[in-house]
């Protein structure tokens, strides 16, 4: 059965400001879609709201995963399920290294699958490490390494994709994946997350340009203005967008 991620007149508050006022939106296994919007239009805030940020407060309406309202569980539950969120700015863990940290992200989701499960074992482990990471051209050397200690910003989301395809989710958000990145480094990633896109995975591209959708191209663009979502349509909706500007959507919807 193809999972589907459906977010129902989502209401976020922050600090007590509401953020998000009343989103709705649909992405499926095998989908992928791009969310784009102004600076300050609520983007962020539905990529934290949708994997349980404890600072993001939801005073209405409904995140479904899989059939099941999954609001009331923890983000530990919502990653197990099959929902992955890649930050904007992914954060150094010094001390833990690449493999150690992907090898107990896999194990945490195989005991909660079947509570008398020991884990991967290490041989295992190091060959599906070596898949992904030959198949990304990611070098094995950074198996090794300190998660993001040290990393450019390159190289950070590279390793977000490398999570990415270890975890396999049935759901990605990319939280402004493209954000830091020069023109080499952007391609790079976006050929990774192109390798990865199938029937298995739906992917919600966040972003405010047009740029990474020349490599990731979605079949389905959404704008968000002032929390909520004002307009959809196609790929060519994301071209409109770099044509006009977002002058438009604030004359619209202003």
């Amino acid at each position: 059965m193809c999972a589907v991620l459906e977010i129902r007149n989502l209401h976020v508050s922050v600090e007590g400001n509401e953020i998000l006022r009343g989103v709705d939106l649909t992405v499926k296994q095998g989908e992928i879609h791009a969310l784009m919007g102004p600076n300050g239009s609520g983007k962020s805030t539905l990529a934290h709201a949708l994997m349980g940020h404890p600072s993001y407060d939801i005073t209405d309406g409904q995140i479904v995963f899989k059939g099941e309202d999954i609001l009331d569980l923890g983000p530990d539950e919502r990653s197990r399920m099959g929902l992955f969120l890649a930050f904007q700015y992914p954060v150094a863990i010094p001390g833990v290294t690449v493999a150690n940290f992907l090898r107990t992200a896999i194990n945490s989701r195989r005991k909660i699958e079947d509570s008398e499960d020991k884990g991967i074992p290490i041989p295992e482990f190091r060959k599906l490490l070596k898949e992904k990471m030959t198949s990304l051209d990611i070098s094995h050397d950074v198996a090794g390494r300190y998660l993001n200690d040290g990393f450019s910003g390159g190289e950070k989301k590279r390793a977000e994709i490398l999570q990415l395809a270890t975890l396999e989710p049935a759901i990605a958000v990319l939280d402004e994946t493209d954000s830091g990145l020069d023109i080499d480094a952007l391609k790079v990633v976006a050929e990774g997350v192109n390798r990865l896109v199938g029937p298995k995975l739906g992917v919600l591209v966040i972003t405010h340009y047009q740029r990474i959708l020349n490599y990731v191209v979605p079949e389905h663009v959404h704008v968000m203005f002032e929390g909520r979502v004002v307009e959809s349509g196609g790929a060519d909706l994301a071209k409109k967008l770099e044509e006009l500007g977002y002058e438009w959507i604030r004359n619209t919807y202003s």
